[in-house]
């Protein structure tokens, strides 16, 4: 019995040895039914096995600087609708180190689309002065917003851009650019299912008011060109007083498109005179950083003659969304030492369906692996079915239901914290190569290696990753997102 029992020992100390000499790999996945299950750990084998798909830990791609979204009105509102403790535990959770981890968070300058209503931080005409100049509106909404989030992230990184300036700095002195016109409104409220009594306000733009795209709405004389610089300054000082410390910022939300919502169109010309002569200057002064975006459109030209011109030695970055995402691979060949970011995940319809949570992983896949530093959601909170001032649904990472006073965490807000929570500030990117591409692999400050991979079909898929020496055979579940962590040796 004796030497039986000093046999089993042995065995077992010879197993862990063995198990000990090869990566513990942790393993989080979520399904439609199972959502951020931590799996059993699993061992990776010495094997000379062909595999699916390579990492090749030793060559490092572009340094990540985080992922996050957006502070909007809409955002607080809805949250607003919780009780305290529940708002409080969303916003510990989307900041936290334990939770999401976004590091990352963009807000606008003034009015956006998914603000309570147009507004601007000076709508006196004429004040080029800005004596008039307040942030009143935002003590109700962005400041409380934030200051929570810094309450659990104090090193939050904040970037800013408008989507209109004051209307009176504008050739058609309104907010938006395009006729919204009531019959539309209505059929598509009716094909949303809202009655019409919810239509309360129109943008009131008159047809003979419209930009036109390629065009420039704002006033190109240098009086307004300068007041302008001086609103941004304004705002950066207004919100270091408040104890926000924004550390960059964009001249403009998508400069080509002409919108029902807040919105100006400008040229390239014009944006390169304005970065160039006034806004770079004063942000350089205030050590604020400047984000030249947010690209829109496929327009390499744009960024060609932005970049330059006196207003390259300005531009930190260059910030990419919706169908800009087409240009990125061009940009990163032409400049690889520009940052590039991505800047607005597209926005779904309000349904907050798999499907699109599927769609929104293969847009961060595109952005990633084309050389951007982050990725940024867009609406971190909306009422359910997502609807806008401007009568527009859109996705959200949380959903609440203000009669209920409950709220829901969404498809793709757990997409993101398959990454966020696990991919840190600081990481590289690593190059993968092989026969299945649907996953990105990081290596974190620590040295720990993250693998975030995707099956998109109806089935079980088997998937065999190398890293280095070693290989994981894994089974992903069918329609399922996952995270597995190789710590560091």
């Amino acid at each position: 019995m004796r030497n039986l029992a000093i046999f089993v020992i042995s065995l077992g100390l010879l197993c862990a040895c063995s198990q000990n000499s090869t990566p513990v790999v942790g393993w989080v996945s979520t399904t439609a039914d199972s959502l951020f299950i931590s799996n059993p750990d699993i061992f990776m084998s010495e094997s000379s096995e062909k595999a699916d798909v390579e990492v090749s830990i030793n060559a490092p791609m572009q340094e990540i600087d985080g992922f996050g979204a957006c502070f909007n009105e809409l955002g607080w509102t809805s949250l607003s609708e919780l009780k305290v403790e529940d708002r409080d535990l969303i916003i510990n959770d989307l900041f936290s180190n334990d939770g999401m981890n976004f590091s990352i968070a963009r807000m606008p300058i003034g009015a956006n689309d998914f603000s309570r209503d147009w507004y601007s931080y000076n709508e006196t005409d004429g004040d080029f002065e800005m004596k008039n100049f307040s942030i009143v509106n935002d003590k109700e909404t962005l400041i409380p917003f934030i200051k929570a989030a810094l309450a659990v992230r104090p090193d939050l990184k904040l970037w800013a851009s408008p989507w209109c300036p004051p209307s009176w700095m504008k050739y058609n002195k309104h907010y938006a650019c395009m006729y919204q016109d009531p019959k539309t409104v209505r059929e598509n409220m009716k094909r949303l299912g809202v009655d019409d009594q919810d239509i309360t306000t129109l943008n009131h733009l008159a047809p003979n008011q419209q930009g036109a795209e390629g065009a420039d709405m704002f006033i190109q004389r240098p009086e307004y060109l300068d007041a302008y610089a001086l609103y941004f300054k304004k705002f950066i000082e207004a919100y270091r007083a408040e104890g926000i410390h924004i550390g960059m910022v964009a001249p403009q939300n998508e400069f080509n498109s002409c919108q029902i919502f807040p919105s100006c169109i400008w040229t390239a010309e014009s944006l390169s005179n304005f970065v160039g002569k006034y806004l770079g200057p004063a942000m350089q002064k205030l050590g604020v950083k400047i984000l030249f975006g947010t690209m829109e459109r496929k327009n390499d030209l744009m960024i060609d003659t932005v970049m330059q011109s006196e207003a390259g030695k300005y531009i930190s970055a260059i910030g990419f969304q919706w169908a800009g995402k087409g240009a990125i691979k061009a940009i990163h060949e032409k400049y690889p030492e520009l940052k590039l970011v991505q800047t607005e995940s597209e926005c779904g319809n309000g349904q907050n369906s798999w499907d699109y949570c599927f769609y929104t992983w293969n847009l961060m896949k595109h952005y990633l692996n084309n050389g951007t530093s982050s990725y940024m959601y867009w609406n971190i909170s909306l009422e359910e079915n997502g609807l806008s001032h401007w009568y527009w649904r859109q996705n959200s990472l949380i959903s609440v239901n203000k009669d209920t006073k409950t709220y829901k965490y969404t498809p793709e807000y757990y997409l993101m914290k398959q990454f966020s929570h696990f991919v840190k500030p600081g990481s590289k990117r690593l190059m993968t190569t092989g026969e299945y591409d649907n996953l990105l692999a990081f290596r974190n400050p620590d040295n720990s290696i993250v693998i975030v991979t995707a099956n998109e079909d109806e089935s079980i898929r088997l998937v065999k990753i190398r890293v280095g020496e070693f290989l994981l055979p894994v089974n992903l579940a069918p329609r399922s997102i996952n995270t597995f962590v190789i710590p560091r040796k």
